[in-house]
């Protein structure tokens, strides 16, 4: 019985829809207008526990899109997913939460981002492909940087 009980788990309990919001401030006169818009594009990540062994993982897009100053369209996605992930080191569960759990939230909120642009009547807006691996490295080494351990240590023989 201890071995089941070491055994890791990971599994999704459910994905949803946190969060989604759409505005357009300026319609319909913008709409009127034939410039091609800008497109700013923003994602953002965010994790926590919600029981023992069970965690809340949500990707959050945000995107704006504007002609010349004003807003055309802006569009707010937050989705997440709820994953039990037992019996696995702390360093690794670090990086399951970081890599592992975005990546398959991230394909729902890529097609929501794009589904709620074409039903507000605008072209979708299809969010290219992150790599979650690159970003949690990144993060890692901004956090080592930032307590000081970033300088390399020689190895003794």
């Amino acid at each position: 019985m201890a071995e089941q009980e070491a055994t890791p788990v990971f599994q999704i309990q459910r994905m949803y829809l946190k969060d989604m919001s759409l505005e357009q401030p300026n319609s319909p006169q913008i709409l009127l207008e034939q410039q091609q818009p800008e497109v700013d594009i923003n994602l953002g990540l965010s994790a926590e526990a919600v029981t023992d062994g069970v965690y809340e993982v949500c990707v959050t897009a945000t995107v704006t899109t504007k002609i010349k100053d004003k807003t055309l369209f802006l569009v707010e996605a937050k989705q997440a997913g709820i994953f039990e992930i037992r019996n696995v080191p702390q360093d690794q569960l670090q990086a399951i939460i970081g890599i592992a759990c975005p990546q398959m939230v991230y394909p729902y909120l890529r097609a929501i981002v794009s589904d709620v642009c074409t039903r507000a009547g605008f072209p979708p807006v299809v969010l290219s492909e992150v790599n979650f691996q690159a970003m949690f490295e990144a993060q890692q080494q901004q956090m080592l940087a930032q307590q000081g351990n970033g300088a390399e240590h020689p190895a003794t023989a």
